[in-house]
């Protein structure tokens, strides 16, 4: 499965840098100068070309040369991204990596959002609610977004108080939902 870490923004200067928007918990790690991340498949932004006519292709993956923070953002220079036209090319861009190469966390009560797509939501009865379809990632707590069995959704705040067990090895997740949160 792949995994979303980082989107590229605008150019950053005129010599081949880009924004990148993280969508990793793990920036530093993700983004270290030597990582190779593969793009998103068929990303072919519309512009820059070295020769007239002939579109600039997003490689597949890019190595990245240089990585800094800078104003809270993330600036990334890749190998053979050399001025701000290619640079402006990848604008769109997402940076993917598989999951199987990311480690489990260290803490028993944090999880990636790939290891809870797709789990069986029950109640502490073992009635089945759904499962879950994706995590969506608000201010106040992430949310679990419960694929229902006749096609609605539902957001389950993702806290120990209604998520009182998440069992990877079983497949499936515990939620004790107050009255009412599955009918919103």
């Amino acid at each position: 499965m792949q995994l979303v870490v980082g989107r590229i923004g605008k150019p950053h200067g005129v010599r081949g840098e880009v924004t990148v928007e993280v969508r990793t918990d793990e920036p530093e790690a993700r983004f270290a100068p030597g990582a190779v991340l593969r793009t998103e498949p068929g990303a072919t932004p519309p512009s820059a070309a070295d020769e007239p006519g002939v579109p600039f292709r997003v490689p597949a993956k890019l190595t990245i040369e240089e990585a800094r923070f800078h104003q809270g953002r993330v600036l990334i220079a890749f190998e053979g991204i050399l001025d701000r036209n290619t640079a402006e090319a990848l604008r769109g861009t997402l940076l993917v990596v598989d999951s199987a190469d990311v480690a489990p966390p260290d803490d028993p009560e944090e999880f990636h959002d790939h290891q809870l797509v797709g789990l069986a939501v029950v109640t502490p009865a073992g009635e089945r609610l759904g499962e879950v379809a994706r995590i969506d990632h608000a201010p106040s707590s992430d949310l679990l977004v419960l694929r229902r069995p006749e096609g609605r959704t539902a957001l389950i705040p993702f806290v120990r108080a209604i998520v009182p067990e998440v069992d990877l090895a079983g497949g499936r997740v515990i939620v004790d939902p107050p009255a009412g949160l599955l009918d919103l």
